[in-house]
């Protein structure tokens, strides 16, 4: 099992980029950013562009991984998206996962003041978005007329330093996302099931998760895939747990042990934000860095 964080892109450069060296210092697997205009209780302060902060932060750190967590079609487009993973790709000497997902109903989706899509319309440009994005990142010149979303000659010359392009992280609970991890994916994210975050028990979390392992082999059996193939990533934080995996080093590895048992090789834990949902304590945090994945054995 590998652990991982997410740094929310909520500081100046000046003061953030010492959140980034800090968790390549830690010893994390990779530090991700959210990929949105603005969100939740966060959106009336400060708030930075996914994509600028992992590349300062590709420059300001040597080992380890970058990415997002996630991004959507909300407000991208596959032909300039391409544009910029493939740079960025580049610049980290080859360290970017791209989670991705298909959005929601929050201030991404109106924010260019377009109405917001249908859970179908989602998941219909969902499709296309990542079928032509993979297209993008492994062709040096792509033409495509689709629905939603159209590439006229784009090219995209060196490519990707990793090869065949860089990694997916599809993130997907419903059974069109889950065919698409299947079919894209070298990794499948879950926040697990939203349904029960609010008054559900870490039980029937743990039986909801392993229910949607089931699903994403069944979609990987359908492709002809192995689900084993595919890294299993669980962002914390939004499970009926909450915040308590963090509270010690002793809960944090039962937690862990519990979600490793399902299956789930990546575990990413949000850097702690005082007087927010993600409140932590610091030092309770990085022990949690150094310590977690050697107790788990």
């Amino acid at each position: 099992m590998r652990l991982s964080t997410v740094i929310l892109p909520i500081h100046r450069w000046s003061e953030g980029q010492k959140t980034w060296r800090r968790a390549e210092e830690l010893g994390f697997h990779a530090a991700y950013t959210y990929d949105h205009l603005s969100w939740r209780t966060f959106r009336d302060g400060p708030w930075f562009g996914a994509l600028p902060t992992l590349t300062a932060a590709a420059t300001a750190t040597e080992r380890i991984r970058l990415g997002t967590l996630v991004t959507s079609p909300n407000f991208r487009h596959p032909v300039t998206l391409a544009k910029e993973l493939m740079s960025l790709d580049d610049i980290s000497e080859g360290r970017v996962t791209l989670g991705i997902g298909a959005g929601g109903n929050g201030f991404d989706a109106t924010a260019l003041g377009q109405e917001p899509w249908t859970p179908k319309e989602r998941a219909d440009r969902f499709g296309e978005f990542v079928a032509l994005l993979d297209r993008l990142l492994t062709e040096e010149s792509v033409t495509e007329r689709g629905t939603f979303y159209s590439a006229n000659e784009a090219r995209n010359i060196p490519g990707c330093v990793q090869r065949p392009r860089l990694p997916f992280a599809v993130a997907a609970t419903g059974p069109r996302g889950l065919r698409l991890a299947a079919r894209y994916g070298q990794a499948w994210v879950t926040t697990g099931d939203p349904k029960i975050f609010e008054e559900g028990t870490p039980e029937q979390s743990v039986a909801a998760l392993r229910g949607q392992i089931e699903k994403l082999g069944k979609a990987c059996a359908e492709t002809g895939r192995e689900v084993a193939d595919l890294d299993k990533v669980l962002l914390t934080g939004f499970t009926p747990d909450r915040g308590r995996p963090l509270e010690s080093l002793d809960a944090f590895v039962d937690f862990a042990g519990r979600h490793r048992e399902l299956g789930f090789t990546e575990i990413v834990i949000h850097w702690p934000i005082p007087d927010s949902d993600f409140a932590a304590d610091q030092a309770v945090f990085e022990r949690i860095a150094t310590e977690a994945l050697a107790q788990l054995g």
